[in-house]
Order: structure tokens, then C-alpha cells, then sequence
């Protein structure tokens, strides 16, 4: 098999993936047509295919019951459970939540019917213009991607700039209006528990506007014949708050946890949250926003995700963000440097979804490194160097890898990080 995004010898790739995106089929429309080999573009690295595999069945993601979560007996229990499995999972699944089966059930029909109709009937929704309106497109990176995966997606942004109720499909128009202030609802509840297990006020997030943007995106994954040798979605972490994902009864979804890929069971009536990037870093690394793929569909029933991402809002008038000031101390200084939304947004939108999150482009170096003891002057002097011009948005950022590994740090590696840091400061005067 020929590896993702490798010169093949006459064959014209962005010819191939143009023409199937000018199609408007989908993937959901090669599925139909009863196609035995997928397209050439739609095959992923050996790399990449040599993860896929699943931890032992007995691992599963936290699963938190939400029932009397207004009584104070219980509320401190949920706050903690929820903590904890933000801090350790960056994923768990909440049952009890408040929002009727019946609206689950009604709401992944309605996005199965929207993706089962005819090809000319969904075509007049399919454009490529992100972050606007409704979308019916397959792969939002399509063309920035190195190899495509096995999805077709409708997304609708509801929030701050909702489209004409009229713009929606109608054959889904009532249930994805229905099911966003539903999600809202349980979004609104759990960033209140969040907020609680980082010592802050319940309304802290509300105030802070972070339900206040939102994105509706319903996934089909239908049956592919080579499920082996491509991906429903590729390794990544989401950028924003939090996502609040509904699911069908078929498998598929995965999240990294330590060295495994744990499959993440549908549980009925539940429904999965986890940490996004941004969270991760207002919470100053309290809660982790971890990797998660999804697995081409082997099954011939389609599998369908319906997800409602919350997103970065405005809260800061100097247009900076960063962890919460009133989480820092001496103890637990910043992990992360300010950044701004454009440079939020750039990183997402400059190419396809891949394993290294915005995260590690925005660490600092916060605390004395194991390893240079023999001058613990230089070493304070040379990490707040590090930090200072980490910090500044206009530089590029630096990382020491050894720093969060579990062994110690070479003097070899120390010495090269830290001479890049003594160089760029001559640079830019800040010695």
C-alpha cells in the first residue's frame, strides 16, 4: 500500500479529491454506490495504521451520574468525580442529565435522515466555507489533509451569529435547534461542577461567556469496505471550552489514555463530554485536553456522532488570553503564555487534524529542571528567561522535551536549550 500523501507515479491526487469534493456524493455516496476499494487519497500512513487497536475491554472512561445534582450532599461528590476525571481522563460520559431519551433518540434520526437522503437533495447544502452558517461538506480539511477520512459532516453555527432558522435542512430544522439548547443546558451544568473543582465560583465560566459560542456538527461515518486502511477521523484534540458529543450504539470513537486507545462505549441515555484545549489552558493544566480519533465503520449500520463544540468567546478586552490569574501562585505558576484569538484560529485552520495540539506550541518552562544542580543561580535566572520570552506573542515559542519526560534531562540537552534561549534574548535585547 502506498503511504499517505506519497508520489505515485501517474496519479494526479488533487485531480482525484476535487473531483469527489465537485461531486458533492460524499463519502456516504461511495458507500451506496457499493464501491469494494476506496478511493487512493482516502488511504492512511502505515504509521498511522499500525496504532489502531483498542485497550483491554475492562478499561473504560469515567461514567458520572448527574441525578440530585442541586443537593448539597450530593453536588460536592459530583464536583469531585467530575474533577477528577477531567484532571486524569480529559473524557468521561454523564447519565441523568436531565435531557428525555426521546430527544436523543429524535435528534440522531433526524441527522441519519439528513445524511440518507438523496445526493442532489443534500448537494445544495454542500459549500467549503468554515465558520459560517450550515456546512454539509466531507472532511472540513479535505484539501489540506494528507490522506481524507471516512466522514461526511453538517454543521450549523449556532452561536454568537445563528444562520435563518430557514437555512437549516428541514428534514433536521427542529431537532438541531431543539438539541443545541438541550446541549446548552448540560454544557451550562458541567462547566458549573468544572468551575467548582477549580475552587472558583459556580458561575465563574457563565460569566466568562464560555457557552456564549457554539457549533452544532452531525457526523455520519457509513459502512466502508476498508475500514483497515483508513480512519473515521485522525488523532486530535478539540480546540475550545468543552464538547458535549451524542452517539448511536455503534463503536467507533477512542481516546488515548496513557499508552492505550480506549474504546468509548455507547452508554444509553448518556452522553460524552470532554476538555478541549482552551480549557486545558485557562485551567492552567488542571483539566487535560487529550487525543481521540475515531475508527473507519467495519459495521454495515452507519455509525452517527452528534457534537456541540464550545468555543473560545471574548472575555478579555485586551484580546489576550491565558490561564486564569486567580489560579496562579508562587507554587503553581503559568503553564501557558497569553496568545491571541487569531493566533488561536490560525493554528487550527493552517492545516488538517493532526496529534500536536495548540497546547504545546503556548508552553513555558515554569519550574527549575532537574539536572543542573550544580548552579541553581543560573538555572532560576535562565528559566525565567525562558519563561519571559515564551511569553511574548511576538517570538517563537520553545520547548524542552526532556522537561516533562520521566527521566532525567541530559546536561547535553540542557546546555543546547539553553544556549537557543541566551542567543534569541541577544536577539531581541533581553539579556
Amino acid at each position: 500500500m502506498a503511504a499517505a500523501g506519497a508520489s505515485v507515479v501517474g496519479y494526479d491526487r488533487m485531480k482525484e479529491v476535487k473531483e469527489f469534493d465537485d461531486s458533492k456524493m460524499g463519502v456516504k455516496g461511495l458507500s451506496d454506490s457499493g464501491i469494494t476499494t476506496i478511493p487512493r487519497f482516502f488511504l492512511h500512513s502505515p504509521e498511522t495504521l499500525s496504532e489502531i487497536k483498542s485497550s483491554p475491554s475492562q478499561i473504560e472512561i469515567p461514567v458520572i451520574d448527574l441525578a440530585n445534582v442541586g443537593s448539597n450532599s450530593h453536588r460536592s461528590k459530583i464536583v469531585e468525580q467530575i474533577r477528577e476525571a477531567a484532571k486524569t481522563w480529559g473524557f468521561f460520559q454523564v447519565i441523568n442529565h436531565g435531557v428525555q431519551v426521546s430527544v436523543l433518540d429524535d435528534t440522531i434520526s433526524a441527522i441519519k435522515a439528513f445524511h440518507e437522503q438523496p445526493i442532489e437533495v443534500k448537494a445544495k447544502h454542500y459549500i467549503r466555507e468554515e465558520g459560517r452558517g450550515v456546512m454539509y461538506a466531507s472532511n472540513n480539511d479535505l484539501f489540506r489533509a494528507e490522506a481524507a477520512c471516512w466522514h461526511d459532516s453538517l454543521q450549523v453555527w449556532m452561536s454568537p451569529e445563528p444562520p435563518e432558522v430557514e437555512e437549516i435542512p428541514k428534514i433536521c430544522r427542529k431537532e438541531v435547534v431543539e438539541w443545541d439548547k438541550q446541549a446548552k443546558k448540560v454544557a451550562d451544568t458541567v462547566m458549573e461542577l468544572l468551575s467548582l473543582g477549580l475552587g472558583l465560583e459556580a458561575g465563574k465560566f457563565r460569566d466568562l461567556t464560555f457557552s456564549d459560542s457554539r457549533a452544532f456538527v452531525g457526523h455520519i461515518y457509513p459502512y466502508c469496505p476498508q475500514a483497515d486502511l483508513t480512519m473515521g477521523i485522525t488523532s486530535h484534540t478539540d480546540p475550545g471550552i468543552i464538547t458535549v458529543l451524542l452517539q448511536n450504539q455503534i463503536q467507533g470513537l477512542q481516546v488515548k489514555h496513557g499508552n492505550h486507545w480506549v474504546d468509548v462505549k455507547p452508554v444509553p441515555g448518556g452522553l460524552i463530554i470532554n476538555i478541549g484545549d482552551f480549557l486545558e489552558i485557562v485551567s492552567n493544566g488542571e483539566y487535560k485536553s487529550v487525543q481521540h480519533r475515531v475508527l473507519a465503520n467495519a459495521s454495515m449500520e452507519s455509525r452517527i456522532s452528534i457534537v456541540v463544540f464550545f468555543n473560545l468567546a471574548k472575555w478579555r478586552e485586551s484580546g489576550k488570553y491565558g490561564p486564569l490569574p486567580e489560579l496562579l501562585t508562587q507554587e503553581k505558576p503559568a503553564l501557558y503564555r497569553d496568545f491571541t484569538v487569531e493566533e488561536f484560529h490560525q493554528n487550527f485552520y493552517s492545516k488538517g487534524l493532526d496529534s500536536k495540539s495548540f497546547i504545546e506550541k503556548i508552553k513555558l518552562l515554569t519550574r527549575p529542571v532537574a539536572g543542573i544542580g550544580s548552579n541553581p543561580s543560573r538555572e532560576k535566572a535562565m528559566t525565567t528567561k525562558f519563561n519571559c520570552l515564551c511569553s511574548a506573542s511576538s517570538l517563537r515559542t520553545f520547548s524542552l522535551a526532556n522537561e516533562t519526560s520521566s527521566r532525567k534531562p541530559s546536561e547535553e540537552s540542557l546546555e543546547l536549550a539553553y544556549a537557543e534561549v541566551e542567543l534569541v534574548s541577544e536577539e531581541h535585547s533581553l539579556e
